[in-house]
């Protein structure tokens, strides 16, 4: 795979820094989310969710629900690079997903799906996004709309062939 072939919007590039590295010499799976929080702040700054918009309107989003997935190990000193697709989004939603890319070797190394609400700050409630912000987000989701869903999103978490489970209820 190279660069050219990254699927979704490049959105965030960064570094893996020494004190991501936990004891089994690789980055720490806490860093991973971090790294696709920030890669979130930088995707809601290109729709308009800026600090001012929330200083202004009182109005972010709220991370309701996420599933990371780990491909590949990265180290000390690693550049990567996070890509954005846009899933859905609604009236008060957003879907989105997005994929970590060792950003030299170019492989896959996580995944994060992530659904997001917009927020009243005021009143701590699901609101409608406003109309340029709903544009915006329209005008990303339109540049995606030729790829495909992606393997990982979706999944729950299950063992194949448990020696112990519990069924769902």
């Amino acid at each position: 795979m190279t660069a050219a072939e990254y699927i979704g919007t490049p959105v965030r590039r960064g570094t893996v820094l020494r004190e991501w590295i936990d004891v089994n010499k690789h980055m720490n799976v806490a860093y991973y989310i971090l790294a696709f929080d920030l890669a979130i702040d930088t995707l809601w700054e290109r729709f308009g969710i800026t600090q001012d918009y929330i200083n202004v309107t009182h109005s972010s989003t709220f991370a309701v629900e996420s599933h990371i997935t780990w491909q590949r190990e990265m180290a000390a000193d690693e550049p990567y690079v996070i890509t954005s697709q846009l899933l859905a989004y609604d009236a008060k939603r957003i879907h989105q997903f997005m994929r970590m890319y060792h950003a030299n070797e170019h492989h896959l190394v996580a995944t994060a799906e992530w659904l997001n609400l917009h927020i009243d700050l005021k009143v701590r409630r699901v609101v409608p996004w406003p109309d340029e912000i709903r544009a915006s987000i329209a005008a990303f989701a339109e540049q995606q709309r030729d790829l495909e869903w992606p393997d990982e999103a979706g999944k729950s978490i299950r063992v194949p062939n448990p020696v112990f489970s519990i069924q769902p209820g």
